[in-house]
């Protein structure tokens, strides 16, 4: 952008060039004489001449002497213009001595030819004649590797490798960079950019060789850019030109002809039909699995009580043999009587006894004479109810 001095200094400069006599050279001659006095006094001299009629004046025609050559000297500026070309020189003496530094950028201060970076923003000064300053950048810089991003055009020498299987792969990266030393990146390389992105083909064919192209276009992406960053990085600072790589991503990859490309996306799609049905056949296991262990948890509880309650009865009924053993030696008769008796109770509530003459034809059961009664009883109520 012009500064509006010098616009100002242009404008004072022909406004004096315009004044009279503007060609820039003087036309007195070597008397001092502007052409117009010399012509007056020629004039007159051949009046005399003619008048006087003398030699002289024939000699000379009529009276009129040679006209001698004149010296031009170059014409000065007027004051205006001189007052212009001074504030010029001030104003870019003074503008020199500082210069104002933004968070986004380094300055790099050259004195003599001895380099100093500076990242504090604000206003600095320097040196007008002895000092140079030049900013560098600290914003993440991107470069797009194997493609054109304004068109999204392949750019084949870049793009086209091969794999470990021997296949041919197109595959585009992107490369986020920063400067690191601004320092560096001016005077230790010529080209640090082009130095980065060298670097950066020569490991992303050396990592891709490696693989097989179902990794690089599917399922590696993300294993082979992270090792290519590791790679680049560590180089980066063996070469120690002020730059720093921040990141590597794999925009695309894809086979180099529309046949392999339709064949790679059917068997990516098989694949992922395979993920899916694995991945519900691992939710119906998890969700049955967890219902078995609860159902087998359930049933062994139930046997351990089980084994519990037995093995308590178990032990009651040997404690109570044991105590009825300690009576019976005590007193075996009464307790033999007393066992009886107990046993008898037990059975004959539910025994049936039949009385017959010894023969089998008259049989004559005695039932309970209570049910009987109990019957006609609610025969009897019955009625009284109705």
């Amino acid at each position: 952008m012009r500064d509006p001095l010098f616009d100002l200094f242009d404008k004072v400069f022909d406004r004096e060039m315009k004044k009279p006599d503007r060609s820039g050279w003087d036309t007195t001659n070597i008397n001092g004489q502007t052409r117009e006095e010399a012509g007056e006094n020629n004039s007159g001299s051949g009046g005399s001449g003619g008048s006087g009629g003398g030699p002289g004046a024939g000699k000379n025609g009529g009276g009129r002497e040679p006209k001698k050559k004149g010296i031009r000297l170059p014409k000065l500026p007027g004051k205006g213009a001189l007052i212009a070309l001074v504030a010029v020189l001030l104003y870019g003496t003074v503008g020199s001595c500082y210069y104002v530094l933004d968070e986004d950028n380094y300055a790099v201060v050259t004195t003599l030819g001895s380099p100093q970076a500076i990242s504090q923003a604000g206003l600095h000064f320097k040196l007008p004649v002895i000092q140079r300053v030049t900013k560098v950048s600290k914003v993440i810089k991107g470069m797009p590797i194997g493609y054109i991003p304004e068109t999204d055009q392949t750019i084949s020498e870049e793009a086209i490798m091969i794999t470990k299987d021997f296949n041919f792969v197109n595959t585009d990266f992107y490369l986020e960079y920063m400067v690191s030393d601004p320092v560096k990146y001016l005077f230790a390389s010529a080209d640090p950019e082009s130095t980065l992105k060298m670097l950066a083909q020569s490991y992303i064919r050396d990592t891709v060789g490696i693989y097989n192209v179902d990794d690089v276009i599917t399922t590696g992406k993300a294993v082979i850019q992270s090792e290519i960053k590791e790679k680049l990085t560590n180089r980066m600072i063996a070469e120690d030109i002020g730059l720093s790589v921040v990141n590597l991503t794999i925009q695309d990859a894809f086979p180099p002809t529309d046949e392999v490309l339709n064949a790679f996306k059917n068997v990516e799609n098989a694949k992922q039909g395979k993920e899916t049905a694995v991945n519900n056949a691992n939710k119906d296991r998890n969700e049955k699995i967890p219902q078995a262990e609860a159902q087998c948890d359930k049933i062994l509880k139930a046997a351990e009580a089980e084994k519990q309650a037995r093995i308590n009865e178990a032990e009651g009924q040997a404690a109570r043999f044991e105590q009825m053993y300690a009576e019976y030696e005590k007193y075996p008769l009464i307790t033999r009587q007393r066992m009886f008796y107990e046993a008898m109770e037990e059975v004959l509530p539910d025994l049936k006894v039949y009385v017959t003459d010894g023969g089998t034809q008259t049989l004559l059961p005695l039932d309970s004479f209570s049910a009987p009664a109990a019957a006609q009883d609610q025969g009897a109520a019955a009625p009284a109810g109705q």
